[in-house]
């Protein structure tokens, strides 16, 4: 967090150079906003969009644009009904037929959580039965504290907050937010 009183948040224009822009916290509707103003691509989320705005302000080449994903293969998803010997098709995504399954054999509590849903996108070939004994042996990892990725920043503060705030309530917690974002990151 600034140490630096009394400074505010620059309006975000085309005048802005590259590392003002990088001292402040925007919303990506704010990002794409002036990046569409400047005529510049708004995909990719917020980090790109970042950096792209950030490298256009100071006059440089846009940054490389990361390798696009493989394609997802669009073959045969699992319909109802499925059962525990159901085999997971290449390129099955976490649909309601399988929340539906999953509830019935793991009960109320379950969620497609990070561990099921890289399971389901990288096990083809296994079976329904197999995901359900997955599910039950990350329990203990799922509930340790998983790292918040850099994009969400938000996240990533309350959880920061919540953990020195403890008692803290929600609206204390949205005013801190208030006041952080508004300050410079340096």
């Amino acid at each position: 967090m600034s140490t630096n009183t009394g400074e505010s948040r620059p309006a975000l224009t085309p005048a802005l150079t590259g590392a003002e822009l990088l001292r402040w916290y925007w919303t990506l509707a704010e990002l794409s906003t002036l990046a569409r103003e400047m005529g510049l691509s708004t995909s990719g989320g917020k980090v790109a969009v970042t950096a792209r705005l950030a490298a256009a302000l100071d006059g440089l080449p846009a940054p490389a644009a990361p390798a696009a994903p493989a394609p997802r293969r669009t073959g045969r998803r699992l319909t109802a009904p499925v059962t525990g010997a159901s085999v997971i098709p290449p390129g099955q995504n976490c649909s309601q037929v399988l929340r539906a399954y999953f509830v019935r054999e793991i009960g109320p509590g379950f969620h497609f959580d990070a561990f099921m849903r890289d399971y389901i996108a990288s096990h083809a070939g296994h079976t329904l039965a197999e995901a359900v004994a997955h599910w039950h042996a990350t329990r203990a990892r799922a509930a340790e504290p998983q790292e918040v990725g850099a994009q969400f920043e938000f996240n990533r503060f309350l959880r920061t907050w919540h953990g020195r705030h403890p008692d803290g309530a929600r609206a204390e917690a949205l005013a801190a937010w208030r006041d952080h974002r508004a300050r410079p990151r340096d």
